[in-house]
């Protein structure tokens, strides 16, 4: 389990770490017992939790992650390299049990950094002093097994920097127990290193042809009884050892590049290690935790970002709130992609306070002629208070942030009467607080969502629309159990129905033409809108009404609810009866109505995490 602080660990009380770039975590033998890892599977583990926590304030992003049961990888990036990260892709190898166990084996996060193909490696190869040849045949089945997609890099050794780390659980041959604690209450730990496994291993196994070690300086990290700094005092009196390693490989340079048989200098790549060294004062575990900080060099391919937001210095009006972005030729744009509203200091790509979709209507033709696009925040959607906040750009092909803004100032901002007049009517005046402003264009995605929540919830609030009456309903009270890195907190207590005008009653589908815009999603699901076009952006007006809105454009609902079909269609008619439309409660394990697309209300935290079977 984590300890309480980690703050020397990750040496951020020596201000080494504001000059620190990106940040890579191999953890071994995490509990994984049974129910720790069910409720790791619902929630994010205690582990990652802990380390976002403390590095948020130093402005670092968790940009990956992977686990696989006891071995966990995360890798940090401050904020504003996170567009010049690119693609981002992870692989686990399981090896213990004859490759069915993933107690032993490999996890992998590889990334485009500036242009340049890194690939981090944490392992757990098998223990004991004479499994060396085991710990062999296992590392070269982890880099035979991982490939990953894309036209470079698509093994391990093909990326241009390698970095190897983790509890590899070599150990020292030859010396007995007695000479090794010598050596080390000595200070002369020059006379194990020769007989230490890995360096042997070095010079003789191929698959290690090119990995490089900064000196072990420090002493041996296993074994050592739990809560103390006292090596192995069981009845098994484990010889010390260096298990817990870091090594890393410069991808040597191709043949036929440049004049002479040269590599062009835009490709020359270095690394230099600053500091490698344990750290004696963690006692959570039988190993001592190993550092090292890395000075890597290389010119920059790609230096400038895939998309480029602007935005004003500060917004103290729900009118400056508007959002301006220019996407690079060849970016692979998707109907999925948000703009997300961060506070300075978040955890995360999805720790955002409020977003909007990046509108699909006019993308293709601002990617084609090179054209800055425009979206704008609605004021439910700007957070109240003042506080320091950026932009950023998620681009759902590449699952990472394509384009950051600057900080910028967000001043408290005051809602309108019109806009925070009760809703509590379907006929309401058609006439709207011009700083209300919904992006639902004909193919484009939900509304912002409403007031948001200052918690970190993965589970936006649903936004308020005119022209509707929101009615509570008792039974589908739920609590969330999607997974969150952030803190996790209940859901609404009231999840709305719907009340259409009297005229609205029996239109169902599309074939009716009073019900705006229809059209076909394209994982087969319909939807309807009608929108009017005003100064450029979309808005809804209320004699069209939102009141027309299909139900499940308001949002996937996190709520469960079995019923008999018996039940189910009874309430329906009888709610049709009553002039209502079927209200379609959907929840991430609905097996109804899960043909969803992009029109259909689902946040961007929600598309990552469901997948529904598709069905009418």
């Amino acid at each position: 389990m984590p300890p309480n602080d980690v703050t020397s660990l990750l040496h951020l009380n020596t201000g080494e770490t504001n000059d620190v770039d990106l940040i890579a975590i191999g953890l071994q033998e995490v509990n994984s017992k049974i129910n720790k890892r069910l409720k790791d599977a619902l929630f994010t583990d205690q582990w990652s939790e802990l380390f976002m926590d403390v590095l948020s304030p130093f402005h670092f992003i968790l940009v990956s992650t992977v686990r696989m049961q006891g071995v966990i990888l995360l890798v940090f990036a401050k904020y504003y390299h996170l567009p010049f990260l690119q693609d981002i892709q992870t692989d686990c190898t399981r090896t213990g049990l004859g490759g069915y166990w993933g107690n032993k084996g490999g996890v992998s996060v590889r990334l485009s950094i500036f242009g340049h193909m890194v690939c981090f490696l944490n392992c757990h190869l098998p223990a004991h002093l004479e499994k060396a040849e085991q710990r062999k045949e296992d590392f070269a089945t982890i880099l035979h097994m991982q490939q990953f997609e894309g036209p470079v890099a698509n093994g391990i050794l093909d990326h241009d920097l390698v970095f190897w780390f983790g509890d590899l659980n070599f150990r020292i041959e030859s010396l007995d127990i007695c000479f090794v604690k010598y050596a080390i209450d000595s200070n002369v730990l020059s006379q194990l290193w020769e007989k230490d496994q890995l360096n042997i291993a070095k010079s003789t196994w191929p698959v290690l042809r090119g990995f490089q070690e900064g000196p072990l300086n420090f002493p041996p990290t296993f074994k050592f009884d739990v809560g103390t700094n006292k090596y192995d005092s069981s009845a098994k009196k484990r010889k010390p050892a260096w298990t817990d390693r870091i090594l890393w490989k410069i991808k040597p340079p191709s043949k036929g590049l440049g004049t002479g048989g040269h590599r062009p200098s835009q490709g020359v790549l270095s690394v230099s290690q600053l500091c490698y060294c344990s750290h004696m004062e963690y006692t959570v575990s039988d190993h001592k935790p190993v550092a090292a900080i890395f000075a890597v060099q290389f010119a920059s391919k790609v230096d400038k970002p895939l998309v480029e937001i602007y935005v004003a210095d500060e917004w103290n009006r729900p009118e400056q709130a508007v959002v301006r972005y220019k996407m690079a030729v060849g970016f692979h744009r998707s109907s999925w992609d948000w703009i997300g509203l961060y506070r300075v200091g978040f955890r995360h790509p999805k720790d955002y306070v409020s977003y909007v979709w990046a509108r699909s209507d006019d993308g293709e033709r601002c990617l084609e002629k090179q054209l800055c696009a425009q979206v704008m925040f609605s004021e439910e959607a700007l957070p109240k208070g003042n506080g320091e906040y950026i932009l950023g750009y998620y681009s759902n092909t590449s699952s990472s942030i394509a384009g950051v803004t600057e900080p910028f100032q967000v001043s408290t901002v005051t809602r309108s009467e019109e806009g925070s007049s009760s809703t509590d009517s379907s006929g309401s005046s058609s006439e709207e607080d011009d700083s209300t402003l919904v992006l639902l264009a004909p193919k484009s995605r939900s509304p912002s969502p409403g007031k948001m929540k200052r918690h970190r919830s993965r589970s936006p609030s649903l936004a308020k629309f005119q022209g509707l009456i929101l009615r509570p309903s008792s039974r589908d009270r739920g609590t969330s159990r999607s997974p969150s890195p952030q803190s996790r907190c209940s859901l609404p207590r009231n999840i709305p129905t719907i009340h259409l005008p009297q005229e609205e009653q029996g239109h169902h589908g599309v074939k009716s033409k009073e019900l705006g815009q229809a059209a076909e999603s394209p994982e087969g699901s319909w939807f309807y809108q009608t929108v009017q076009e005003q100064r450029g952006l979309q808005r809804v007006s209320a004699d069209s009404s939102l009141a027309r809105a299909d139900p499940r454009n308001l949002g996937l609902l996190p709520a469960l609810r079995l019923e008999m079909i018996d039940q189910a269609l009874g309430r329906r008619r009888e709610s049709t009866d009553q002039g209502y439309y079927p209200c379609r409660r959907m929840s991430p394990t609905s097996p109804a109505g899960c043909g969803t697309s992009p029109n259909e209300g689902h946040s961007p935290q929600e598309l990552d995490r469901h997948s529904c079977a598709m069905g009418r």
